[in-house]
């Protein structure tokens, strides 16, 4: 059999670049409780770069208890801890080496080391203890359930297991330990629901209240007091009782409930969910050593499969290419913003208003074509910083300065005599948004930009008739403005590089995901999201009924179904869009009369929900004119993309964005498309799609894949 080391040594081989963590030892004398052996976890690096285990981190780990385990044998010591660097405790494993796997074998032996290295802290001589000091992810966490006893600060921001968000399942105990810990259905909160939750995080406070932590202390002096804690545990003045964990229906019920959450997320489109749960529902019995072998199995199918290389993808694309935009220019460029202005009062504009106003923490004015909506406008703000104040998420002398910075005015040469960047959130009509550019123009500064929050008209077109239109560029935020994080970015044909690089340095302050695009008609999310509508939509219109057609999308495992999208877009809107595609690119995109219909007669959307779930209302069903052409789901799904597949093609052949990494990123940060199918190319090339609409597919072998 093949010893840990070897194990390791072998997984080494393969990930050459591994930032390696190292396992300090020292020795603590505790007050009555005798001598101490703290284990430090530690890349040596700050704490922007989070602790992680690759296999020689993991050898590192092996050979610190090997070290400590023979203290413990002989007897010199009486317990062993496990804490990391400053605001860091561990983040998991390290995933740039699981994109390097090619086989199935290279996959099993990852699990096995974690677990070989990680289940020794639970066979050792003496007691131990893991001290939740920082962020905890993962591997992170599942090395602290191996331990005897935990303790978290309250100032930890944020502990996980992320796994099956990415595509995995928690491999190194997770769904073993954490349910026979703390009951099934926490831990089905913590891996499945708050994983499909766009990877919700923990607080200190809420791992202490679910009881994966014994003791919950304040960040200032929290190793301190954990070790004050601890001494009290070995001397006995301190016993830790953990409710009995019901084994009964109990336990069936909470996999059920997940399973109702992975169906409700994914369709059963990902694996990782169901293989998670799978374990989690064997784990019962308590057969830990049978619950670690059935992670070690999912976890090397899984890191095989498409969804995972698809989830790592994804991932990178929103840590690392979010944070340098495509083709953005040098940023020493940019301008300082010291004032805003926002033309309109509206919800959008409010929206955007309180951005600014609390990211770059600079006057924000505000204005309208009369008192009473710019009114309207500024209490909207105002009533907002009152709810972030109401959850404690700001101080009242941050409120009141919050406040101070958000203010409206009718006259524009007052408002905005000083403003170094103005944005426009007016109606979405071409007349309206160049005589408001007009206006601004003539009483803003020559160095100030004017920016437009189209969702869809021409950036170009908007500023040709300006004296300056190099300082025009589009800056097209998504709703709610607040929680999508995409920004895109348009590039009009006469915007400087100035502008340009000003609009990314505001983009940054904003902490939004900035993507360059090229001006073209409704740039990316929305073209793609229209050509995407536009054909379920006709697929309607043909023939197949409403709920055939919104099934045929189910196994993609979108956020929401279409025409719910539609819903929260509004069928307004929605409709004015597919009519400016329609005029740009006619032979693709249609202007569809029910939905026409749709909106003349006021309709919000397609559904009522008088149930509680989505029915198709009976007065919408009336207006519905049909064909009596009907596809199954299964050619309902082919044939929208298609349409996905081939409109992605000739936005890349016209340069709309730099590459497919940037089409992807759009559509994960501005429509919420899941990680699994990385946006939506890998997908497309993982099913053959790609290949047979455009004959290649988007990405190079390995980039979203396991590689050749």
């Amino acid at each position: 059999m093949t010893s840990t080391a070897e194990l390791l040594k072998g997984a080494a081989e393969l990930f050459p670049d591994e930032v390696v963590t190292s396992a300090h030892v020292r020795h603590l004398d505790l007050p009555g409780a005798g001598r101490f052996a703290l284990i430090t976890l530690d890349n040596g690096l700050d704490h922007t770069k989070p602790t992680t285990f690759g296999p020689q981190s993991l050898a590192n780990l092996d050979a610190a208890i090997d070290q400590v385990e023979a203290e413990a044998a002989e007897g010199t010591i009486t317990g062993i801890g496990v804490t990391g660097k400053p605001f860091i405790f561990a983040v998991g494993a390290d995933l740039k080496g699981v994109e390097l796997l090619k086989r199935h074998e290279d996959a099993l032996a990852i699990g096995k080391g974690g677990h070989e290295v990680f289940k020794r802290l639970s066979h050792l001589a003496v007691p131990t203890f893991a001290y939740y000091n920082g962020a905890a992810m993962g591997g992170g966490v599942e090395v602290g359930l191996h331990c005897a006893y935990r303790t978290v600060s309250a100032a930890l921001p944020a502990f996980s297991l992320p796994e099956v968000f990415l595509g995995l399942v928690p491999g190194w105990g997770g769904c073993t330990l954490l349910p026979n810990l703390i009951g099934a259905d926490r831990a089905v909160t913590v891996v499945i629901e708050n994983s499909l939750n766009q990877n919700r995080q923990l607080k200190g406070s809420q791992v202490f209240e679910l009881g994966i932590a014994d003791a919950l202390f304040e960040g200032a002096d929290f190793l301190e007091q954990s070790l004050a804690w601890t001494a009290a545990v070995l001397r006995g003045e301190i016993v830790v009782d953990r409710p009995e964990i019901d084994r009964g229906t109990a336990w069936d019920q909470a996999v059920e409930r997940g399973k109702g959450i992975a169906d409700s997320k994914v369709h059963g489109a990902a694996p990782a969910a169901y293989r998670a749960l799978e374990i989690i529902a064997n784990a019962k019995d308590g057969d830990l050593q049978a619950g670690f072998d059935a992670e070690d199995t999912a976890l090397a199918d899984l890191i095989m499969g498409g969804e995972l290389r698809s989830g790592i993808y994804a991932f990178n694309l929103v840590q690392k290419r979010a944070k340098r935009p495509a083709g953005a220019p040098d940023k020493n460029l940019a301008r300082p913003v010291t004032k805003v202005g926002v033309v309109g009062a509206g919800l959008m504009a409010s929206q955007l208003a309180l951005l600014f106003a609390r990211r770059l923490e600079v006057p924000v004015v505000l204005t309208d074509i009369d008192q009473e909506r710019i009114d309207k406008g500024v209490g909207y703000v105002h009533g907002e910083i009152d709810k972030l104040l109401g959850k404690r998420r700001i101080k009242q002398d941050q409120a009141n300065r919050l406040k101070a910075l958000v203010t409206g005015s009718l006259d524009k040469a007052a408002g905005f005599g000083d403003a170094d960047f103005i944005i426009e959130a007016v109606f979405e009509e071409m007349g309206v948004k160049q005589q408001v550019f007009a206006e601004v123009e003539a009483v803003a500064p020559a160095h100030a930009i004017l920016a437009t929050n189209t969702s869809s008209l021409s950036v170009t077109e908007m500023a040709s008739k300006l004296k300056n239109p190099e300082r025009v560029v589009g800056f097209h935020f998504f709703n709610p403005v607040a929680i999508l994080p995409l920004l895109e970015i348009v590039r009009g044909e006469s915007t400087d590089d100035a502008s340009l690089a000003t609009a990314f340095g505001v983009a940054r302050k904003l902490k939004k995901t900035a993507v360059l695009c090229k001006d073209a008609p409704a740039f990316v999310v929305n073209r793609i999201l229209t050509r995407f509508m536009g054909e379920i939509q006709n697929i309607i219109d043909e023939g197949t009924p409403v709920e055939v057609a919104e099934k045929g999308i189910d196994p993609l495992g979108l956020p929401m179904s279409p025409l719910v999208l539609l819903e929260l877009v509004g069928p307004a809107i929605g409709l004015h869009v597919s009519e400016t595609l329609n005029r740009a690119f006619p032979d693709r995109f249609t202007v569809s009369q029910n939905l026409a219909a749709v909106v003349k007669a006021g309709k919000r959307g397609f559904y009522v929900y008088d149930s509680g779930k989505p029915e198709l209302d009976p007065e919408v069903a009336a207006l519905l004119v049909q064909g009596d052409s009907v596809l199954t789901e299964e050619q309902v799904r082919a044939r929208v993309l298609d349409a996905v597949a081939q409109e992605i093609g000739l936005m890349l052949d016209e340069g709309v964005v730099a590459e497919a990494q940037d089409i992807d990123l759009c559509l994960i940060t501005g429509a919420g498309w899941p990680f699994h199918l990385g946006g939506i190319t890998p997908y497309l090339d993982r099913e053959g799609v790609s290949q047979r609409v455009n004959g290649k597919p988007f990405l190079a072998p390995g980039v979203a894949s396991v590689p050749a």
